[in-house]
């Protein structure tokens, strides 16, 4: 028995991507996608920082906000934020305004601008490397790990280079996110990637 479930328009959806239409437009379109560039997972690094927490669709309906705060959450834009960026970004009532989140925000920019100057690598290319195996998708919501041994080891791997809440939790909600492992139930109607 799955613990998918038929949505008013007859499809069958992981439960939390149901309701409300944001949450079922992210987990249609957008959840459980490949997702690779340093900026782009940048933003998926930030966001679910910022998500720690809170609700999820606290974050989603406040992300256009979140992406104008934070320069489309261009790495060598927001490393080169100042303190008063800092100050002016807790003033913002368009995103969450916590002093510690926008402050690991900016150092992790810092660190992720770090990681090229450094290595020649990227955060993309540093998050991919923690990739598990596939595995054949969840029947039911029990069945879906909060943490990984690859989400411990990816959160070690950040925090050692500078990186702040990126904690194993958080770290696996991200390789949800970004398509490293799929986490759609078995029962959903999003297809599998190849």
């Amino acid at each position: 028995m799955s613990d998918a479930v038929k949505s008013d328009d007859g499809l069958a959806r992981c439960p939390w991507g149901a309701d409300p239409q944001i949450y079922r437009e992210y987990h249609d379109g957008e959840w459980g996608r490949p997702i690779r560039g340093d900026d782009a997972l940048f933003e998926r690094v930030s966001l679910e920082a910022f998500q720690s927490g809170l609700s999820w669709l606290v974050i989603l309906r406040k992300r256009e906000a979140f992406r104008k705060a934070f320069a489309g959450f261009s790495i060598a834009k927001v490393a080169a934020f100042t303190d008063a960026d800092a100050e002016r970004l807790l003033q913002d009532p368009g995103i969450v305004r916590n002093r510690a989140k926008i402050a690991a925000t900016i150092a992790n920019a810092k660190a992720a601008a770090e990681l090229v100057a450094a290595s020649g690598t990227g955060l993309s290319d540093l998050v991919w490397s923690f990739a598990p195996e596939r595995r054949e998708r969840p029947k039911r919501l029990a069945d879906i790990a909060a943490v990984t041994p690859e989400s411990t080891a990816l959160s070690k791997a950040l925090k050692k280079r500078g990186f702040r809440f990126v904690g194993p939790t958080t770290a696996y909600a991200m390789m949800q996110a970004i398509g490293m492992v799929d986490d759609h139930l078995a029962d959903c109607h999003v297809a599998e990637l190849p």
